[in-house]
């Protein structure tokens, strides 16, 4: 038995994937799902033009284009009726029926619409009069170049070009082939059809370019908003890694130093003591591991202390010498809250207070800061904008950073404009616990 072997096929040219990607296309385009229905959806209320229409006549403006193709189709009804040069009344009927049906049809089945038109415009043209052109109806004139155009406002730009090649084929081969007429009757439609689906190509190049461009911008926001909130809260944790190292350190030198403090401590308090150390020193150098790792190469940690509301002072002096009018009122107890609390409480303050300079240029603002029995309270508002300076455009950073402290320590933050036309910042952080009062209580504006 002797067995043939077949080598393989030889690579296509590309002329022959040319074409085939060709006819692709237009099977895509205009055969497959030719007749699917796609009604034609409302138009937009929110447009350059209709928005400044009255409310009620807007919400009916919806249906706009429905409108126009029904009233095109009855505009082609009537002139196809009239130029069916029949006396016949019902072939009239018919004549003009068969020239509007396309018309309404690209309202549900825009593609099979454009088929629908090519061959009523060849059986209005082999009934209608000689006029020279083609189609040679003035009806199935009007109707096939306003089918057309709908259709490839329906439909992606590709299919305009192949829907302008069809019409140019057809209006050549079929009149020559019926001896209707010479080529070049076919002039008028193909220049008209051409300058109306260039118009058409390029609403559709700038609406995809449109919806595009702010594609990107949502996702250009949404990006700069997550590396936002990436860059506050790995502010946060590198404060909070200096707040926690500080009070552990002090936790594992007290642990080591009690038992010296006692005579003769007995050997339980001893271990006791030594076991305490040893958790918060191993409890230390994992935290310095874990935060350690949020630290940029440059970052170094502060020297002094981290503030607290006691320096709302000086946060407050360093903004009036910037040439904002503010005003301090203090309700409640003042008392010493947990250091985490009182380092976001300062960052809220100076944040919204950086934010009125920013944004509100010339306007005062106050702050109040209320310690009630549940926890603190935070309030920064400033009036609008005056005098000759523009504000300072922002992308709510700082904003966002706020809310990313006030969720960490559990609370509530609102933030929004003023009917006075100003900014309002208002929070509330929780505290647990009982504090004791540790300064005097202050109710004067400062």
């Amino acid at each position: 038995m002797t067995e043939t072997t077949t080598s393989g096929a030889s690579p296509r040219s590309p002329e022959f994937r040319l074409v085939t990607d060709l006819m692709q296309g237009l099977r895509e385009d205009l055969v497959t799902d030719a007749f699917a229905y796609r009604p034609l959806p409302p138009m937009r209320t929110d447009g350059l033009l209709v928005r400044w229409l009255p409310q009620r006549i807007r919400r009916r403006s919806a249906h706009l284009p429905h409108a126009v193709v029904g009233a095109v189709a009855l505009f082609v009804l009537l002139l196809a009726s009239t130029g069916s040069g029949t006396d016949w009344a019902l072939g009239s009927l018919v004549v003009g029926l068969v020239a509007a049906a396309p018309v309404l049809m690209t309202l549900v089945r825009p593609v099979g619409a454009f088929w629908a038109a090519l061959l009523a415009t060849e059986a209005l043209s082999l009934a209608g009069a000689d006029v020279g052109v083609w189609p040679r109806s003035p009806g199935a004139f009007v109707m096939y170049l306003f089918v057309v155009t709908v259709v490839a406002m329906r439909t992606r730009p590709r299919a305009a070009g192949w829907m302008w090649l069809i019409t140019l084929l057809v209006g050549m081969v079929i009149p020559a082939l019926l001896g209707l007429g010479e080529p070049d009757h076919v002039a008028p439609m193909a220049f008209l059809l051409a300058v109306s689906l260039l118009v058409v190509t390029v609403r559709h190049v700038r609406r995809d370019a449109a919806e595009e461009v702010s594609a990107q911008q949502e996702v250009t926001a949404v990006e700069r908003d997550r590396r936002t909130l990436l860059e506050e809260r790995t502010t946060i944790a590198r404060e909070l890694h200096d707040v926690v190292a500080h009070h552990m350190s002090v936790v594992a030198i007290q642990a080591e130093a009690a038992p010296y403090r006692v005579k003769n401590p007995p050997p339980e308090l001893e271990a006791a003591f030594a076991t305490i150390r040893e958790n918060a020193v191993a409890a230390l150098t994992e935290l310095r591991r874990v935060l350690g790792v949020v630290r940029s190469a440059d970052y170094e940690a502060p020297d002094a202390p981290q503030p607290t509301l006691a320096s709302l002072e000086g946060l407050l002096a360093n903004v009036r010498e910037a040439g904002l009018s503010v005003e301090k009122t203090v309700t409640g107890a003042v008392r010493e809250l947990p250091q985490g609390v009182e380092l976001s409480a300062y960052r809220i303050v100076q944040e919204a207070l950086s934010n009125t300079l920013r944004h509100a240029p010339g306007a005062a603002a106050e702050v109040e800061v209320s310690y009630v029995l549940g926890g603190l309270g935070i309030r920064v508002v400033n009036g609008k904008p005056t005098g000759d300076v523009r504000p300072s455009p922002g992308a709510g950073h700082g904003i966002t950073g706020m809310r990313e402290r006030v969720a960490m320590l559990e609370g509530e933050m609102t933030a929004g404009t003023t009917e006075a036309g100003g900014y309002e910042v208002a929070v509330f952080i929780p505290v647990r616990g009982r504090q004791e009062p540790a300064r005097d209580t202050v109710q004067a504006p400062a």
